[in-house]
Order: structure tokens, then sequence, then C-alpha cells
């Protein structure tokens, strides 16, 4: 799609709940489904405005994660937050970092050191003990365990959840994600603990430019996730 303005500005939509918008001539940016995007806070916003701001002749949604992030929101969350709530949680049912390794034992040791102590944090913050398997055995996890990760996740208003649900699916891992969200793991972290196996096999094999390209990706979505985080928690 070729750029079909020239201006960019944010302004306030309701002062008393700090809601904004982007504006692009003067008109207010709409999402796929043509809602008007209204953010909370002052510094989304702008984090917004200048993924329009810094657009070519030819604008490239790719990269605006920001905006897809807000948009996601509005068109995809708003509407129906429990259909959302229930997605994300579902990868507390088959959580990465409950699934390790039987050998070599460096990798066991590896994932031990990391995943371990995750599990420990989301037993204690959360009151739901995981249970961990090894090789590809399937385990089932406690219905109640669950059913608290998902209360967890419903605690979240729709942008946070927005953020959430691209963490998840980027790591594999709800306890990840939701570690991020709380601030108990910076965006590096995350992407470290999500990738532990991949690096192994690197550093055992080394790196061709297809899982290269695939760790980039999940990366960037990890990182602009928490930096959409950060941006509503500034307000």
């Amino acid at each position: 799609m070729k750029r079909f303005y020239n201006d960019v500005a944010t302004t306030s939509v309701d002062r008393n709940e700090g809601v904004y918008e982007v504006q692009l001539d003067g008109r207010g940016v709409r999402t796929p489904l043509r809602r008007a995007l209204q953010v909370p806070g002052e510094a989304l916003a702008n984090a917004i405005a200048d993924e329009w701001r810094t657009q070519g002749e030819e604008i490239n949604v790719h990269s605006m994660p920001l905006m897809r992030m807000a948009a996601t929101a509005v068109d995809r969350i708003a509407d129906d937050p429990g259909a959302y709530i229930d997605q994300i949680a579902a990868y507390g049912r088959t959580d990465l970092v409950c699934y390790r390794a039987e050998a070599p034992q460096e990798l066991v040791v590896r994932q031990a050191r990391v995943w371990q102590p995750l599990l420990d944090w989301v037993r204690d913050t959360y009151g739901s003990e995981l249970l961990v398997t090894d090789g590809l055995l399937p385990v089932e996890q406690p219905v109640e365990s669950l059913s608290r990760l998902r209360a967890a996740v419903a605690e979240n208003g729709h942008y946070e959840l927005s953020a959430l649900g691209v963490v998840a699916s980027a790591s594999g891992s709800l306890v990840v994600a939701l570690a991020m969200a709380s601030g108990h793991l910076d965006a590096e972290a995350a992407f470290n603990a999500s990738q532990l196996d991949e690096t192994y096999q690197v550093e055992l094999w080394g790196e061709d430019e297809e899982a290269q390209a695939r760790r980039d990706i999940l990366r960037a979505d990890i990182d602009c996730s928490a930096t959409f985080l950060s941006l509503l928690k500034e307000g």
C-alpha cells in the first residue's frame, strides 16, 4: 500500500482516562477492521506514531509491530477476551519448560538450570504446580494448575493480552510469557530461555541461514512485545 499521508500526530481522546489516538493528516488511524485505534497512554501512541512517521513511499506493515499489536487488541480481543485468554492459556498444557531432554547430559543440566527456576517461580507466584516429563512423552497437567494460570492471564487488559499472546506463541511457553510480562524476565532472558535447545544445537553444529532467520523473527517478536508492555506501563 502506498503512503497516503504527510503529517503524523498524536492527540488526547480522553484525558481523564489517558486515551490517545494517532492521526494521519488530522484523521484518526483505523484498524484493519476499520475501528478507531485509541490506545491507553501517550507513550504507546507516540511510539505507534513513530512507526507511521518512518514509513517510506510504500507502507510496510511488517515494520509496524506496535501498530499490529494494538490493532489485535481492538479487532480480536476487545469483543471476546475470553477466547483469546483461552488461546494463550492453552500453551500451559504443553509448555516448553515442562519437556526435558533425556540426553545429552549437558543439555539436561542446562534445561534444569534455566527452566526449573521458572517453574518454581510460577508455583510460588500463582500457586500453579506444573509437571515435568522427559523426552517426548506427553504429560497431563493438573486441572487446578492450569486453571490458576488461566486466571493469571485473565488479569491482563486487552492490550497486555495482545503482547502476552505474541510472547507465548514465539516462545512456546506460557510460563516464559507470564514471567516476562510480570517483569521477572527481561526480553533477552525470555528469548534465551525459549531458545535453549536451539542454542545448544547451534553450538554443536553451527547455524544455517534459515534457522538464523527464524530465530531473528522470534527475537524481534519478543523484543517488540517487551517494548509494547513497557510503553503501556509508562502511560
